[in-house]
């Protein structure tokens, strides 16, 4: 057994949250330990959210170049080599855990790389290639994240592929079908289309990324229907049949679906066995760690960050988690408060929603202002051939102050609009905020402005 270390704080887990936590604390002067049994970067960097966006950009591509327009052709089709577009994509994902190792050298964080499991709450032993190591903190930030949810009529393995194994593939599938319409399916689904895949969708819900509202969704499902991707709503997958997806519709009739590749995407839960969460005698909340809102669990200085403590497993709520419960540890009082955390789907088109969502009680409550300004009439978007597809800036504010509480929009590239978004929430704008920033044209923030303006009732361009 290798030398024992003793450490003033214990991070499980290297994902966004965990590194964060751990950069964090380094920063601050602290002793701190992390112990990855994976790549540094996580879920996100490794397998989730950057190589995804990077086989979302080459198929954005490849479509652009497969659809002659504005005077511009090819003399001959263009072709993909799926292998080298995962190369290219392993080289950004490389790039980016190089990053995450450089810059917890530069915050003196030890690292120990192997399977760490936990005997009691302070206490973790972890299997590395050099042998066990007996790791004891004063402080523990459990990050130990998510994983994808298997079916148990379709267990993962041969064609029965995750996320994970779908931004890996050696080739494209011809036939691809896709069992979950939330955000995850719907990104790689439209991006194995735009590839030339055919693609074929099966949601138990009766809509397509049902934590959205219709009218946020519509573009998006305008653009399945008009690029030819089945979608069978109301239909659950039953089970494999000679290599074919069996599936019941809505109205009782079963079909056999045949692909290449079956795309299982119905969420993640999170990662809490085969570590000794058990072990740690920290109370649970359904299947999440229970937290307060300073992340702290019922174990004394034992904190909980990211997908481990609830909705939404999202990067960014992960990484403020793990900065914020670094400072709690080095003394500072902080608690996890936000005003909304923005969400984004990398759709066809794109879609942000941050803060409140319009429901039909919203619709008819008169304290409530609702505006929305649309793409179609945003100079920026018409050049750039982002205006006939549906999309649209929405504001709901209160009545009686103009406080905003909801901003959502639907459209190519509005995910660059998020930030501006989250930060007017955060700061407690009021619409007359927003429509008093001069906001720069030509560009897609201006449909922003000009949403503020409608609800003031005098806006410019519509």
């Amino acid at each position: 057994m290798a030398e024992p270390i003793k450490t003033k704080v214990l991070v499980l887990g290297g994902g966004p949250g965990g590194y964060v936590a751990a950069i964090r604390a380094g920063q601050l002067g602290l002793d701190t330990t992390l112990v990855e049994v994976d790549r540094l970067g996580g879920t996100c960097l490794i397998r989730g959210c950057i190589p995804s966006k990077a086989i979302i950009y080459v198929a954005g591509q490849f479509e652009a170049m497969a659809k002659p327009r504005h005077g511009i052709s090819l003399t001959m089709q263009p072709a993909i080599n799926f292998a080298e577009t995962v190369k290219w994509k392993e080289t950004v994902v490389d790039k980016l855990n190089n990053g995450v190792a450089t810059l917890l050298k530069r915050a003196k964080v030890r690292v120990v790389k192997g399977w760490g499991t936990f005997s009691d709450g302070k206490t973790c032993h972890v299997k590395t290639k050099d042998g066990e190591i007996a790791i004891t903190a004063e402080h523990v930030i459990l990050a130990a994240g998510s994983i994808p949810v298997e079916l148990p009529f379709l267990p993962f393995g041969g064609n029965v592929i995750s996320s994970t194994e779908a931004l890996s593939l050696a080739e494209m599938p011809k036939r691809l079908v896709v069992v979950g319409a939330g955000y995850i399916g719907l990104e790689l689904g439209i991006a194995f289309r735009k590839l030339g895949a055919e693609v074929t969708v099966v949601e138990a819900l009766d809509r397509i990324l049902p934590l959205y509202d219709a009218q946020l969704v519509e573009p998006v499902r305008k653009w399945l229907q008009k690029n030819g991707v089945t979608v069978h709503l109301g239909a659950k997958a039953k089970g494999l049949e000679d290599g074919n997806l069996v599936v019941e519709t809505k109205d009782g009739e079963t079909l056999k679906l045949a692909a290449d590749k079956i795309l299982v995407t119905v969420g993640r839960k999170p990662n809490t066995e085969g570590w000794g969460l058990e072990n740690m005698a920290v109370d649970m909340d359904g299947r999440f760690v229970k937290v307060d809102d300073r992340c702290a669990t019922s174990m004394k200085n034992v904190w909980a960050i990211g997908d481990l403590v609830g909705e939404p497993m999202l990067e960014h709520k992960a990484a403020k988690q793990g900065d914020m419960v670094a400072e709690i540890i080095a003394g500072q009082k902080r608690k996890f408060d936000p005003a909304s955390i923005p969400a984004v789907c990398f759709t066809e088109p794109e879609i942000v929603s941050a803060g409140m969502l319009p429901t039909p009680e919203t619709a008819k409550d008169n304290s409530i202002i609702t505006a929305t300004f649309p793409f179609a009439a945003n100079g920026r978007a018409l050049s750039m051939e982002a205006g006939d597809d549906g999309g649209f800036v929405r504001i709901l504010a209160r009545a009686s102050d103009h406080r905003v509480l909801g901003i959502q929009a639907v459209g190519a590239h509005v995910s660059e609009l998020s930030n501006e978004f989250s930060l007017a929430l955060e700061m407690g704008a009021v619409l007359e905020d927003i429509a008093g920033t001069i906001h720069v044209h030509p560009t897609l923030g201006e449909a922003f402005h000009e949403a503020a303006l409608r609800a003031l009732g005098h806006a410019i361009h519509i």
